[in-house]
C-alpha cells in the first residue's frame, strides 16, 4: 500500500503495532542478530563438543553456501508470480514493497520479529537435514555461518541503497541497481554476482547502469 505517489516510504498495515513490526534499523539488527550468531557458535564448540577447527570449517562453508541460497531465494521466491491473492500479498510484504520503495531505509533489513521466526524455522529444517545425515549437532556450527552470510548480505543491501559505493565494491552497486531499474529478471545476486554468471542471469554492462551509482 502506497501512502501517496511522492512518498519514499510505504505503509503496509493500518494497525500501528503491525506496522511498527515491519520496520527496523541497522543498530537493532546488530544488537539482536549478532548475539544469536555468537551464542550458536558457542553452543557448537562448548556444549555440543564440536572441535573448534571443524566448527569453523562448517561455519565458513555455510557462509559461502548462503550466497547460493541468496540467489535462489531472490530469483524464485522473491520474484514468484501467482494468481493467488494471498501469495501475491505475501510476496509484496516480503519483497514487492522493496521494488516500489527501494529507498525506504526502515525496510532494507529484516525486522527482528519475523526475522527470528524465519531463523527458527530454517534452523529446524537444517537440523532435520543433518539429522537425516546422522550429524544433527553440525547444525549448531552450520547455521551461525549461514546466518552471518545473511547478515553481511543484508548490510550490503542496505549500503547499496543508502550510500555511495567504495571503488572496490562499485560493480556490486551497479549490479543491484541494474536489477531495480533495468533488468528485474536478471542480477539476483546482491552480495556476489557469481551465481548470476553461473546461471546465465548476468545483465549486460551499460553506461546507464553506471550512471545509477555515480550520483
Amino acid at each position: 500500500m502506497k501512502d501517496n505517489a511522492n512518498s519514499k516510504r510505504a505503509r503496509l498495515f493500518q494497525n500501528p503495532l503491525l506496522e511498527a513490526l515491519t520496520k527496523t534499523s541497522p543498530i537493532i539488527s546488530i544488537l539482536i542478530y549478532l548475539p544469536v550468531v555468537i551464542i550458536l557458535l558457542y553452543v557448537a564448540i562448548q556444549v555440543k563438543g564440536i572441535p573448534t577447527t571443524s566448527a569453523l570449517l562448517w561455519f565458513v562453508f555455510a557462509f559461502l553456501f548462503w550466497t547460493l541460497a541468496e540467489y535462489l531465494l531472490h530469483r524464485y521466491l522473491f520474484h514468484w508470480i501467482s494468481d493467488s491473492k494471498f501469495i501475491m500479498r505475501m510476496h509484496y510484504l516480503m519483497h514487492g514493497v522493496h521494488h516500489d520503495y527501494p529507498n525506504d531505509e526502515e525496510r532494507l533489513l529484516m525486522p527482528p520479529v519475523p526475522g527470528l521466526i524465519l531463523a527458527s524455522v530454517l534452523f529446524g529444517l537444517f537440523y532435520l537435514f543433518f539429522h537425516l545425515l546422522g550429524i544433527p549437532n553440525i547444525t549448531w556450527a552450520f547455521f551461525p555461518g549461514f546466518f552471518m552470510g545473511y547478515l553481511l548480505y543484508s548490510f550490503m543491501h542496505y549500503s547499496i541503497h543508502k550510500y555511495k559505493p567504495p571503488p572496490f565494491l562499485k560493480p556490486l552497486w551497479i549490479h543491484h541497481n541494474l536489477h531495480h531499474h533495468k533488468y528485474p529478471d536478471k542480477a539476483f545476486g546482491v552480495s556476489s554476482a557469481f551465481w548470476d554468471k553461473i546461471f546465465g542471469t548476468l545483465p549486460p554492462e551499460s553506461e546507464s547502469g553506471k550512471k545509477l551509482v555515480s550520483k
